[in-house]
């Protein structure tokens, strides 16, 4: 989604995605909202009295169920949009002189850089999958405290 690497244009880019990408905001409200559920779903979980089972269930369903409807969103627009007017420019350039076709130039190009993703990501899964992890993982977490990491101050 219209990465920029600079902090200062960072909101701009946001507001890019939001005004000028065709249905941008779905997009961006969904990302948000799988964030979010995979944040507050370990807190829910370390309750002691607020949330039971069922609705932790729910939560992790939809938390679950999310990413593939972020994904079947992309996937959309990039079939409805990239495909027919053939527009693969982030600044919105709308004369035809500069558009170039999608298909055969970045979609070689993105399959190629998933495929070399889940190499790796495989390699870290199956054969290091404590390698990124952090020590707090394995503290047993007592349901009558609040968890240090969001005590607030």
């Amino acid at each position: 989604m219209h990465y920029t690497p600079s902090v200062a244009e960072a909101f701009n880019s946001v507001e890019h995605i939001m005004r000028d990408v065709n249905n941008g905001t779905v997009i961006l409200i969904i990302m948000m909202a799988t964030a979010f559920l995979g944040y507050v779903l370990p807190y829910g979980q370390m309750s002691g009295f607020s949330v039971n089972n069922a609705t932790l269930n729910r939560f992790f369903a939809l938390h679950f169920l999310l990413p593939f409807v972020l994904a079947a969103l992309v996937l959309m627009h990039l079939i409805a949009y990239h495909d027919v007017v053939g527009s693969g420019n982030p600044l919105g350039i709308s004369a035809n002189y500069d558009r170039l076709p999608f298909a055969p130039y970045f979609l070689f190009k993105d399959l190629v850089t998933i495929f070399l993703f889940f190499i790796v990501l495989s390699i870290f899964v199956f054969f290091m999958p404590n390698a990124l992890g952090d020590s707090e993982n394995y503290v047993v977490a007592n349901p009558m405290q609040t968890p240090p990491a969001i005590v607030p101050e």
